[in-house]
């Protein structure tokens, strides 16, 4: 009896043991919880011309805004010292800066959309050599900002009359700098790739007092590496820069981006900028056909193929203002990531390709257009009108204006050397109501009106609101820009 009980026993443990290995889980894959667990394509792949020429069209709009910055930034690299490319775009090597004394010259065409209220510096720094000190002078009342930006064209400052930065010296550092703040560094701006760019603006209005006035302040915006600092302001006399030879005969803005030798320069330029969060996977993808591209002279030929279609078809387009940021109404456009773009790579390629270097919405709101209040083209040959009610130009803290781009977006040199009216043009007249008129066109809108006119090319132009410091109905799109009206 024992004995048939032991049995029964076992028996049971036995079944309950099968049913029990029976109901076990199988074994899972682990999830990945990190990019490094994530795998990706592997070498050696076999690759369609078709798959290499989609991932080309997708790594040219996405990467050309660091190309493009890319080889400005060496060119500047080959100039022996600070001075004016050309003669009129402020140029420096790495770890220095340029300015101008003035407006910017009309007949430039290295940067397209340039403005006439503003004195303009540039420059940059390779970060990951030596820390940047800028000098801030005192401005006073006046408006300024220094606008200063990363490899992807990403503002990474906020230094400038409207937050409040106070004179001194401070210090740009890059992402993985660890050193001692020396004494006299009144704060520290760190930028997140080591290759950054800086353009300082100063407004002044059209008054030759005023130009005088300026110059003083221009003589101490400086940058320059921080083994150069002895904490005194110093100063230049930017009047003297030497002039750097350029090729004659651009029309339109310089070349920076050349399909033929875009995969090389990305690639460097994708190991000099680490990818943002969630952009490992695109790297690897990019990289992974670029890289096979090396070794191989038809995929290589199906890349170049691919680029040379994607700057006709992608980003040439993108030079007209419909296509560039969102509705503003009454037939405007304007961006809303400026110089914060993230992963928003169609504006920032837009943005690039049209008028590169932005300020972010919150320094500076740009609104756009190259049609009339009927859809036709804004054309030199017809004279048009843009009236702003009594009390409705721009709301800004800072300044506005309005400025007319011929169809390359550069200024129409005109006998009058206007370029654009606005918060710097002392001599606007307003209407008896107290409304603003402004006019457009390649002939005069009538001696009486002139003080308000900006003569345009006789063929396609485009107009241009700038609004610096905007206020928050700017911002948040309650103040609406007035139409452009034909005048029949």
């Amino acid at each position: 009896m024992k004995t048939a009980s032991k049995q029964c026993l076992w028996v049971a443990v036995l079944t309950a043991t099968l049913i029990a290995l029976t109901w076990l889980p199988a074994q899972s894959v682990a999830i990945p919880r990190t990019v490094g667990d994530v795998p990706g394509q592997a070498a050696g792949t076999a690759m369609t011309k078709e798959y290499v020429q989609m991932v080309g069209r997708m790594a040219y709009i996405w990467g050309w805004p660091m190309v493009n910055q890319f080889n400005r930034h060496a060119v500047a690299g080959r100039v022996p010292g600070p001075g004016l490319n050309g003669g009129v775009i402020p140029l420096a090597p790495p770890g220095y800066n340029a300015m101008l004394t003035d407006y910017i010259s009309p007949n430039q065409n290295f940067v397209a959309c340039t403005n006439q209220d503003v004195v303009y510096g540039g420059g940059g720094a390779d970060l990951d050599k030596e820390p940047e000190v800028f000098q801030v002078p005192d401005f006073g009342d006046r408006f300024w900002v220094y606008a200063m930006y990363d490899a992807r064209t990403d503002e990474f400052g906020e230094i400038g009359k409207q937050y409040g930065t106070k004179p001194g010296f401070y210090l740009i550092v890059g992402p993985n700098w660890k050193g001692d703040v020396p004494a006299g560094i009144t704060s520290v701006v760190r930028c997140p790739t080591d290759l950054a760019f800086f353009a300082p603006r100063v407004f002044r209005d059209d008054t030759t007092e005023d130009a005088k006035a300026v110059q003083p302040l221009i003589s101490k915006i400086m940058f320059y590496p921080l083994s150069k600092f002895d904490g005194k302001m110093k100063t230049t006399d930017w009047s003297k820069l030497p002039h750097f030879p350029v090729p004659a005969g651009v029309v339109g803005e310089a070349k920076w981006v050349v399909p033929e030798t875009y995969c090389d320069e990305l690639l460097t330029v994708m190991k000099l900028v680490p990818p943002l969060p969630g952009e490992e996977a695109l790297y690897g993808w990019i990289r992974s056909v670029f890289e096979a591209a090396a070794g191989d002279p038809e995929i290589k030929k199906a890349l170049v193929e691919a680029f040379i279609a994607a700057d006709r078809e992608l980003i040439d387009p993108l030079l007209q203002w419909r296509l560039n940021g969102r509705s503003a109404g009454n037939g405007w456009n304007s961006p809303v990531n400026n110089a914060q773009w993230g992963t928003d790579y169609l504006n920032r390629t837009a943005t690039a390709k049209s008028n590169i270097w932005e300020n972010r919405p919150s320094e500076t709101k740009y609104i756009y257009r190259d049609f009339d209040s009927q859809g036709e083209k804004l054309d030199g040959r017809n004279l048009y009108k843009v009236t702003f009610p009594k009390g409705q130009t721009p709301p800004v803290k800072g300044f506005w204006s309005l400025t007319l781009y011929n169809e390359h977006h550069f200024f129409h040199p005109n006998p009058m050397s206007r370029y654009s009216l606005g918060t710097k043009s002392k001599s606007l007249q307003y209407n008896t109501d107290g409304s603003l008129t402004m006019y457009f066109g390649a002939k005069s809108p009538g001696k009486g009106k002139e003080t308000n006119w900006v003569p345009a090319p006789e063929g396609t132009f485009s107009l241009y609101i700038r609004c610096y410091w905007a206020e928050q109905a700017i911002l948040e799109g309650a103040w609406v820009p007035p139409n452009v009206e034909k005048i029949n």
